[in-house]
């Protein structure tokens, strides 16, 4: 628990971020931590990203990483059927000088949205917000990802439920079928980390070229 603790206050989070993260609490929004946040902003540095998409808008949290750490003039688009939450999102990248036009906050149900992004066209697609609907939007988020592009499942390890074989609530059990799936899949390179609540990450595989 002391090195999660200390991996956790590793980076310090800006003032933006920690207002951000009051008003996540006063709306019951689940978000990156910190140490998840930060995690985040590593990969999308790694892979210079350009495109990404957040399902479950965090009020803001995940954008000011990501977009802190993106290729110049990188496209955040962020999805939840909560208005609160993106008006929430607003005030955050507002208060983190960033800039809202690199931001598509897009206020409806991800089920009706995601089919309509392009397929392989993201380097990064966070999955947060309700983690029974994990599942249901495993598919879409890997047709989003380019070959070598990143999908980042928040709330991997569901309260710390997902380790123990006895809990069978339909969350845990979910987020420990997600789990699997990835891990089974041979076009996957994927790791457990256990920064925040659970990051699990998972690389789509460049096809060979053909012969």
């Amino acid at each position: 628990m002391a090195n999660w603790v200390f991996a956790e206050d590793f980076i310090p989070e800006s003032e933006a971020l920690t207002h951000a993260r009051a008003r996540a609490r006063e709306l019951g929004v689940t978000a990156p931590s910190p140490g998840a946040g930060a995690l985040l902003a590593v990969v999308a540095g790694a892979l210079k990203a350009g495109a990404a998409v957040e399902i479950g808008t965090s009020a803001g949290i995940g954008i000011i990483y990501l977009l802190g750490a993106m290729a110049p003039g990188g496209i955040v688009t962020s999805i939840d059927v909560e208005v609160e939450h993106q008006h929430a999102a607003r005030e955050a990248l507002m208060e983190a000088g960033l800039a809202l036009s690199q931001v598509r906050l897009i206020n409806s149900r991800p089920a009706e949205v995601l089919p309509r992004l392009a397929d392989s066209a993201y380097d990064l697609v966070l999955l947060g917000g309700n983690k029974l609907d994990f599942g249901d939007r495993l598919g879409d988020s890997l047709r989003l990802l380019r070959p070598g592009g990143v999908l980042a499942i928040d709330g991997a390890l569901a309260d710390g439920r997902v380790p123990d074989p006895a809990r069978r609530d339909p969350v845990t059990v979910t987020v420990r079928e997600v789990g699997r799936e990835l891990r089974e899949r041979e076009d996957l390179s994927v790791a457990l980390n256990a920064a925040g609540d659970g990051l699990l990450l998972a690389v789509k595989r460049r096809l060979p070229p053909m012969s």
